[in-house]
């Protein structure tokens, strides 16, 4: 299936087709829509309906798949995410729910404390949808798998018109070799994994994507798939450590990121240190991933739009360049 460029500029023609659709529906809006987020990648808006509100998310960049994306996990693990009220494929348009309070607005939302299990539930997700890794990538989410990355990071730095410092391009130039050993031991797998290893992965995975269980007996659900891609699922913790350290005030080396990445291998079966290698090859080759992802959710946008996040591609690529951290290297990981 081939994604059109969406464009967060047609906004109001965004908002007239969740009207049309909210009316099909049976409902209509009770009060005008809301700007609450405008991004080269997304224009959100919150629409009173009912006594409740609804969200009309534009995607742009090239971000659009993000629509049919949403629609198939609904399909394949309703409980575990927003299932929308409509989407327009061609487009880049969702019409979604109010799923509640994301974790990061919540009181316990800086706590380690839940990440086990919110990690757990969504390795679930992903074994769930790792059956349809051809069906995803067939409705255009981006093929960031094992064997994919090393051309990917190629075409990365053979861009002339990436902003990379010579120096650290030279750098990256000499490490391709080492990285296309560690794309070809993912793309090995391990243990329960097997061979090419690759589900539906987030890539944006923080406090602000997770909805939490409520008294209701909804269960924990993930929203925002506007990053997401076909990757090694493991890549998916590159972001939420990181993440989960800053926003938690937790040094790498804290015991409660080792127990969130534990968790998470765990519910892959995959643990020790293989699993503890794997992860860190996964996150660290990543880094590409990200860089990728940047580069999608701002194509098109003009300069002076993206601006402020015109370090966004090449930092991540620089990334490749650091210290692995602290949390894949401890006494389980093995050499």
């Amino acid at each position: 299936m081939q994604q059109a460029v969406a464009s967060t500029g047609g906004t109001d023609r965004a908002l007239a087709w969740a009207t049309d659709r909210l009316l099909e529906l049976g409902t209509r809006p009770t009060g005008p829509a809301e700007l609450v987020k405008r991004r080269p990648w997304s224009a959100v808006h919150r629409l009173p309906v009912d006594h409740k509100v609804v969200w009309v998310k534009a995607c742009g960049g090239r971000t659009g798949y993000e629509a049919p994306l949403n629609q198939a996990l609904a399909a394949w693990v309703p409980d575990l995410v927003l299932t929308p009220l409509a989407t327009d494929d061609d487009e880049g348009w969702l019409l979604l729910p109010d799923g509640g309070t994301p974790l990061r607005e919540r009181a316990d939302g800086a706590q380690p404390a839940g990440w086990t299990r919110f990690v757990r539930e969504y390795a679930g997700l992903q074994r769930a949808v790792a059956p349809h890794t051809a069906e995803l990538l067939a409705l255009g989410v981006p093929d960031q798998r094992p064997t994919a990355l090393p051309a990917l990071l190629d075409e990365l730095l053979d861009d002339p018109l990436l902003p990379l410092d010579g120096a650290v391009r030279a750098a990256l130039l000499r490490l391709r070799p080492a990285f296309a050993d560690a794309c070809a031991e993912l793309a090995a797998g391990g243990g329960t994994l097997g061979s090419e290893p690759a589900s539906v992965q987030h890539d944006d995975l923080h406090a602000g994507n997770v909805l939490p269980a409520d008294r209701s007996g909804r269960p924990d659900r993930f929203f925002d798939w506007g990053d997401a891609c076909v990757a090694h699922p493991f890549s998916t913790l590159l972001v939420t450590l990181r993440s989960m350290a800053a926003t938690s005030g937790l040094p790498a080396e804290h015991p409660a990121l080792r127990a969130t990445r534990d968790a998470y291998l765990s519910g892959w079966e995959v643990e020790g240190p293989e699993g503890v290698r794997l992860a860190r090859l996964a996150a660290w080759t990543g880094c590409v991933g990200r860089a990728l992802a940047w580069r999608r959710a701002l194509h098109g946008a003009p300069p002076q739009e993206a601006s402020e996040w015109s370090d966004a591609v090449p930092g991540w690529l620089a990334e490749l360049l650091e210290p692995t951290s602290a949390w894949f290297e401890d006494g389980a990981a093995g050499g």
